[in-house]
């Protein structure tokens, strides 16, 4: 899985191949290549590691054409190698391929049967041989390509090129996103719409299902059922040329920076000003509600985490939070006046795809809380509510997971005053409390010299250790993730509380502990925690604020003062100084801080 682009027209395409793979480095990857045509057959060039290694590649042994498929890959099946690179080929036929193949073994010993020789250990040199087979048993490559897709099992997106036909392009989606762009002369396919931004703005979102066979020409799409269809085509908003660090070090760093923009954005689409009245009260019928139903991945989770806390002690609405990739396998008691509510960056996570998709069918109202408004996920749910937080291309949530904290605090805030458990004075209150959010988080980045001090304390450690209790467990959870996403550092979050049922026996002399703790009325709680670590020889960073550190009094504990700011948005501000101190450890130990490895930012396979 990973990134996928496409051209055919009549000038060459290498060069621009290249520029839409770069597009789509934000997803990670850990091998690229392409496969051109240029009239007299198919040429192909694949590289492990970076994008500047198959430009390496290209330096010693040009290759250009009027069409061509490129592709960055993230292994799924295969170790990361030149070999298991795409583009793969069969005889006259090339394919590149996000997704997983489920059938793939029986697929393979059948085609190994008949002859078929493979290449490589990957799911997706299947479906080229599977092609090319339907092509020596005497199809059109229309043909073999529309008669193979049946035959797959699992969710992909693929695009395809015949040496034979040198003015076409095949794709097809089920499962996994795959877009195509219109342009003078020209047609594109692409991952996403950023992967054609620049060349077109006119794009066509293929449908689960569909198929397409792209030309100078323009592009025929068929559904399913090979009936040729009409998609709309849309104009795109990805903007061509994003991905620029400016003053920053990596982008992670960059969009850490950016969050009091993100969330002022977010603020401005769900809450007035004027009137400090929440603009969400009707994103679902909250009122009649029986419970919700939450489920995501990663990040996203730990931000529905959070939101259980908002939408049970505002607005009393019962809250179960599931990983999306469990949720469906437990056999959940879905109801029909239940908000099956879903949160995901990209608005393409497979798993939360897959949850979206069974609430809907058992009768629930769904909701989405997504980042990236050209996606599946804001196509099918009932209701959209789109985070502000712009492109974010470093692979470890920042800016996306506090804009989702602050659309979900405008939820739980409008569900509330829909159901009557708020009154308008306390409405506006809240909703005063939250315009605060992008000041204290301006504030929360000042501290930036001080966290990276302290960081330097954490690079030679094996294994860290996070604290919270109420609303700041989730954040612990959160800040333990960003640790072991971009250092590589063994960290792992608990609910302070939870100590001495266990984690305590991990605790000795100099184990760095990490503490989420800003003064509330757990606060007396997690500070009796906090002494149980420190009394065995644990060396203690308290994350809190200006009343937390003078009742904390520790000469013995490191401590994080965050700006002091209301109760409801104390998650949102104590998310920056665990994203600091995350990103400085990584940073100091040398790691890709924007493209960790073995992680992709869009995790569109189960």
């Amino acid at each position: 899985m990973c990134g996928i682009v496409g051209i055919v027209g009549s000038s060459t395409v290498t060069n621009r191949l290249i520029e839409g793979l770069k597009r789509l480095e934000y997803r990670g990857y850990d091998s690229a290549g392409l496969a051109v045509l240029n009239g007299d057959g198919l040429e192909r060039r694949r590289a492990k590691g970076k994008i500047v290694n198959l430009e390496t590649e290209l330096d010693a042994a040009p290759a250009d054409g009027s069409a061509g498929i490129a592709h960055t890959r993230w292994a799924t099946h295969g170790k990361p190698s030149q070999v298991n690179a795409h583009p793969h080929q069969a005889g006259a036929v090339a394919i590149v391929h996000n997704g997983i193949i489920e059938n793939f073994q029986d697929l393979r010993d059948e085609l190994a049967a008949a002859g078929r020789v493979f290449e490589s250990e990957t799911d997706s040199e299947v479906v080229a041989q599977l092609i090319a087979a339907g092509v020596d048993d005497g199809l059109t490559m229309t043909e073999a390509f529309a008669a193979a897709l049946p035959r797959l099992k699992g969710a992909y997106a693929i695009a395809a090129a015949f040496a034979d036909e040198p003015d076409r392009l095949w794709g097809a989606r089920a499962g996994s996103p795959l877009v195509v762009g219109i342009g003078e002369g020209e047609s594109f396919l692409g991952s996403d719409s950023l992967a054609l931004a620049g060349w077109t703005r006119r794009v066509i979102y293929l449908e689960e299902g569909d198929w397409v066979v792209a030309g100078p020409d323009g592009a025929q799409i068929f559904d399913q059922d090979d009936r040729e269809v009409i998609r709309q085509v849309q104009i795109s908003n990805a903007v061509a040329g994003f991905a620029d660090k400016g003053e920053y070090r990596h982008f992670m760093e960059k969009e850490i920076h950016e969050q009091p923009d993100a969330v002022s954005r977010t603020l401005s689409r769900f809450v007035d000003a004027a009137t400090h009245q929440f603009l969400t009260r009707d994103a679902a019928e909250w009122a009649d509600a029986g419970r919700i139903l939450a489920s995501a991945c990663g990040t996203a989770y730990y931000a529905l985490s959070v939101a259980k806390y908002w939408f049970e002690g505002l607005a009393r609405l019962g809250v179960e939070v599931d990983i999306a990739s469990e949720f469906r396998y437990r056999a959940p008691v879905i109801n029909d006046n239940d908000v099956a509510l879903l949160v995901s960056q990209s608005g393409e996570t497979a798993d939360t795809l897959a949850a979206l998709r069974h609430c809907r069918a058992a009768g629930a109202f769904t909701l989405g809380v997504v980042n990236m408004p050209e996606s599946t996920i804001v196509r099918e749910v009932d209701q959209v509510v789109l985070t502000q937080a712009g492109p974010e291309i470093g692979v470890a949530s920042t800016k996306a997971f506090t804009a989702q904290l602050t659309a979900l605090a405008c939820l739980a805030a409008g569900a509330a005053a829909a159901r009557g458990q708020l009154d308008p004075q306390q409405e506006a209150s809240l909703a005063r409390v939250l315009l605060e959010a992008p000041r204290r988080i301006n504030e929360a980045l000042a501290m930036e010299p001080e966290i990276e001090r302290l960081a330097h304390q954490l690079t030679s450690a094996r294994d860290v250790l996070y604290l919270g209790r109420g609303v700041f467990y989730p954040l612990a959870l959160e800040g333990a993730l960003k640790l072991k996403e971009i250092s590589y550092i063994h960290a792992e979050g608990y609910a302070a509380g939870e100590l001495k049922h266990g984690p305590i026996a991990l605790i000795e002399e100099g184990s760095p502990v990490v503490v989420v703790a800003p003064n509330d009325a757990l606060f007396e709680k997690t500070l009796s925690n906090m002494q149980e670590v420190a009394a065995r020889g644990a060396r203690i960073i308290l994350i809190t604020d200006a009343d937390g550190a003078k009742l904390a009094q520790a000469s013995d504990v490191e401590t994080l003062v965050m700006p002091q700011c209301g109760a409801f948005i104390q998650p949102i501000v104590a998310a920056i100084p665990l994203q600091l101190l995350a990103y400085h450890v990584a940073s100091l130990k040398g790691t890709d801080v924007d493209q960790p490895r073995n992680l992709a930012k869009s995790v569109t396979v189960e």
